[in-house]
């Protein structure tokens, strides 16, 4: 196969459906991608009914390439990641990895246009990240759930507001930042610097006030961006990780028990900001981005230091901060839903404590004189239907309801 051809086959993939987010390619499938977050096959011509080894193995090799960082580590850890231009179309982040002795191949498309955090239409208190001078920044969440973007945006503000040397160390390169007020040296892991903990290390001797990590993979990489934190950079990188409590413990998870207690300390002195996110379905098609937002204050940093008790969880106290423009994953999605965004359904599946959200949706439906659809059960009943009731979680009358 060569490039034109498949140059042929990723353009009718890109334009088959609106809103294309990925494309697939696996052996005894047909062509594939996802849009809105449902897989659809994909027609060509000549057609492709299903794909064979020997195909999915030629696209392969034409979209790595002959970097032998790339192939190497194809044949030593059974995947590899890379990036590929579509000439001014689209530009892509691939994962080629072996299943069974065949190669599957996914394509992530990457926008060209990099947003702000107005055009991703995320709270306005977000816009306080860019201006942090020094510490920790965590963008946390599951595998597409927009980390990449959001970092993005918080960088495009660095780079539109602070004439500052910005180095970023990805796997691979996705948005690729203009030279504005700032000045950006863009890292690509295989091709710029061996790992995540090497290129950091290096960093530090670069001269950067901020630092961009792809991703906290080991202790390694987290100790040298807590010492990055400490001496006057600000670091952000993202964490596979679901809420900011899970954040804190998979960090600490690193390390041995004995260390952990200072890790904690240092941790309680840098982390400035967790978010994390999820895409629900949005009403009317897309995806909803629905985000806990936790800063840092006296009682999280407590918290940090001496862990979790009652009353005390990472989520109470984001839970009591909502004035203050934070918010757990129930307010999200109560925000969501009330604005018409995203169906109960979809807002209690992607809840953190369903009965607490159940009880607002309730309440708020009895204010809009809608019909709930509980019928028999207990309730705990409570005024107001804004989302800082969730921070209150005490209620006012008990009773049973019998209908």
């Amino acid at each position: 196969m060569r490039r034109p051809e498949l140059d042929y086959i990723l353009t009718t993939m890109l334009e088959s459906q609106p809103e294309v987010s990925d494309l697939l390619f696996t052996v005894d499938k047909p062509l594939q991608v996802e849009a809105y977050g449902e897989l659809r096959p994909v027609v060509v011509d000549p057609p492709i009914e299903i794909l064979t080894p020997f195909q999915t193995e030629m696209i392969a090799l034409n979209l790595v390439g002959d970097n032998p960082w790339h192939l190497f580590d194809l044949i030593r850890h059974g995947s590899c990641d890379a990036a590929y231009t579509l000439s001014d179309k689209a530009r892509f982040r691939i994962n080629v990895f072996s299943r069974r002795g065949d190669l599957s191949i996914v394509l992530r498309k990457l926008n060209t246009k990099i947003p702000t955090l107005d055009d991703l239409n995320h709270p306005p208190i977000l816009k306080q990240m860019p201006k942090e001078k020094t510490g920790l920044i965590l963008v946390t969440g599951a595998t597409g759930s927009g980390k990449s973007t959001t970092l993005a945006a918080v960088l495009a503000e660095i780079n539109a507001s602070r004439a500052v040397h910005v180095v970023t160390l990805e796997d691979p390169v996705e948005f690729v930042h203009p030279h504005k007020a700032a000045t950006f040296n863009q890292r690509e892991l295989g091709t710029d610097f061996d790992t995540y903990a090497n290129g950091l290390r290096a960093a530090l001797r670069q001269a950067p006030k901020v630092i961009l990590v792809g991703e906290i993979r080991d202790r390694e990489t987290i100790k040298i961006a807590l010492s990055a934190a400490e001496t006057g950079h600000l670091v952000v990188s993202t964490l596979h990780t679901t809420d900011a409590g899970q954040t804190i413990n998979r960090i600490l998870g690193m390390f041995e028990p004995e260390e952990q207690e200072q890790i904690r300390e240092r941790l309680a002195d840098t982390l400035r900001w967790v978010v994390s996110q999820r895409l629900a379905p949005k009403i009317g098609g897309g995806r909803q981005a629905l985000l806990e937002i936790m800063g840092s204050n006296l009682r999280i940093q407590e918290s940090v230091r001496l862990g979790e008790s009652e009353g005390k969880t990472f989520y109470d106290i984001i839970e009591s901060n909502y004035h203050f423009g934070w918010k757990t994953f129930d307010q999200a999605c109560y925000e969501a839903y009330e604005q018409g965004k995203i169906t109960e359904e979809v807002a209690l599946m992607y809840a953190t404590k369903r009965g607490v959200l159940t009880r607002n949706i309730d309440k708020l439906k009895k204010m809009r004189g809608e019909a709930t659809d509980h019928g028999a059960m207990l309730r705990m009943k409570s005024g107001g239907t804004d989302p800082s009731a969730f921070a209150q979680n005490k209620p006012a009358v008990a009773g049973i309801k019998l209908k």
